[in-house]
């Protein structure tokens, strides 16, 4: 049988076509070995050295960095556990907030009885503190915040971190009402007024420790006079006038009832507990 042999030319061209497509694999080949950084295993004390002095420098990056390298290269070593909380606060440092919660949470996971675990619980409330935003904006981190720090110091309550976690507790709740004021406001200015009441109602049941209760009350003393319902208008502002009577915002309510605003006799419990209940 008859063997069909290809011609000179053709063979000549088809053996450049194959050697050029080897080279370009051989470039490619060469390309995708330089892309890959060389691993080199280092001691575990160099790493965290490294690391820490990076940290020092406030080179965040670099810091993340070894610390990783710590934990990947010596995870068993009792290095490995501290750079992992490390890394998370160099994370924390550079505005990574996401990354420090993902890093925190995995040390916690990892180790729950660890001397270090009370401060990776603290935080994670700190990383969603940051990122509370003004009272005009979605308050989903100042819930997360107020979550995260009351769980500080429910599982901490004597240490530092829980003696901290209690004031920025304060400042998430007044926040979390100002919202609730504001929302209240913007029902008001519609006209929708049973629903900025059941807002301005929220301030008053759920944070009464906050600055907003006073402009809260008033706010229910407008709305139900925009409703027609004296009688708890005047309620509403009885027991703003117990509460707070040099407050501004007492004397805008009596105004607006023209001086008739009934008084009430000093609680010996909570005030909100039973003088809101007997008026609503």
């Amino acid at each position: 049988m008859a063997l069909n042999r290809i011609a000179p030319a053709a063979s000549r061209k088809m053996l450049r076509a194959a050697l050029f497509g080897m080279a370009v694999l051989a470039l490619v080949g060469c390309s995708d070995d330089d892309d890959e950084p060389e691993y080199v295993e280092r001691p575990v004390e160099e790493l965290y050295n490294t690391a820490m002095d990076a940290l020092e420098a406030r080179n965040w990056p670099t810091a993340v960095e070894n610390f990783e390298e710590v934990d990947r290269q010596h995870p068993y070593s009792v290095w490995a556990t501290k750079a992992q909380l490390m890394s998370a606060y160099s994370n924390y440092m550079r505005d990574r907030y996401d990354e420090a919660v993902i890093g925190l949470e995995r040390f916690i996971e990892l180790h729950p009885g660890n001397e270090d675990t009370p401060y990776a619980y603290y935080l994670i409330g700190l990383c969603y503190y940051e990122q509370i935003s003004d009272i005009g904006r979605d308050q989903k981190m100042t819930q997360l915040a107020l979550n995260s720090l009351e769980e500080v110091v429910r599982r901490f309550p004597r240490t530092a971190y829980a003696r901290d976690a209690r004031l920025k507790i304060d400042l998430a709740r007044d926040h979390l009402a100002g919202k609730e004021v504001e929302i209240g406001r913007f029902y008001q200015r519609r006209g929708e007024h049973l629903a900025a009441i059941n807002r301005f109602r929220v301030v008053v049941e759920q944070f009464q420790t906050t600055t907003h209760v006073p402009e809260a009350l008033h706010r229910i003393v407008e709305s139900y006079l925009a409703l027609g319902i004296t009688e708890e208008a005047r309620m509403a502002a009885a027991v703003l006038g117990h509460n707070f009577p040099g407050s501004v915002w007492y004397s805008d309510s009596y105004v607006l009832l023209g001086g008739n605003v009934p008084g009430s006799q000093p609680a010996e419990q909570s005030w909100y507990a039973r003088v809101w209940n007997w008026a609503f």
